[in-house]
């Protein structure tokens, strides 16, 4: 029942604060557990994190700012902007990245399945997300799911000497929940489930 109570807390949670309910120790063991125990296609373990705190924290949404001011339209970026501040305000951001250059040795050891590993990779990395997301739902915090990549890829590399096989593949921002999730509707299973017997 704990696990089923985790997946019903796990939500899209965009009022954050900039507060954990564990020490940074405690919540790197629990991304470290996470890594070891989430799933990856003939165990490549593809997926990379970065876990930025503090100052790290507010430099990625700083480059997000900056990227995006010079790409939306100045009457749009006001919203845009708002969105951005939201996540600022979160305790952590974790980036999660794929190596590429595991898929692709993977794809050299393992031709017949060649077109099988870039879906692969992303399947183990959104496991890993999952999982973490959950997790921090468990452990009493918030979190929601970002995909401002590619846009963003090359200065994060930049301010994170980011190796040149990884790419980026979502952010994350967490702390503690400053609000409730919304509501969303939800279509019914029975319309997107067929059972044969």
């Amino acid at each position: 029942m704990d696990f089923f109570n985790a997946v019903r807390k796990r939500r899209s949670i965009y009022a954050l604060e900039n507060k954990a309910t564990l020490e940074q120790k405690e919540i790197l063991d629990f991304i470290d557990f996470a890594l070891l125990n989430a799933p990856s296609a003939f165990n490549c373990q593809s997926a990379r994190l970065i876990v930025a705190f503090g100052e790290s924290h507010a430099k990625v949404w700083n480059i997000v700012k900056r990227t995006l001011k010079a790409l939306v339209p100045p009457e749009k970026f006001p919203s845009t902007e708002a969105k951005i501040k939201g996540f600022a305000k979160a305790y952590a951001t974790i980036l999660f990245f794929e190596d590429v250059k595991i898929t692709e040795e993977m794809q050299s050891k393992f031709p017949s399945y060649r077109e099988n590993f870039p879906p692969w990779a992303q399947q183990g990395n959104a496991i890993l997300q999952y999982i973490i997301w959950t997790g921090l739902a468990n452990l009493g915090m918030g979190a929601n799911l970002q995909h401002y990549n590619p846009v963003i890829d090359a200065e994060i590399a930049k301010a994170f000497n980011v190796p040149p096989s990884w790419k980026l593949i979502a952010q994350m921002p967490f702390g503690v929940a400053g609000g409730e999730a919304g509501v969303k509707e939800m279509i019914p299973p029975a319309q997107r489930i067929k059972v044969f017997k």
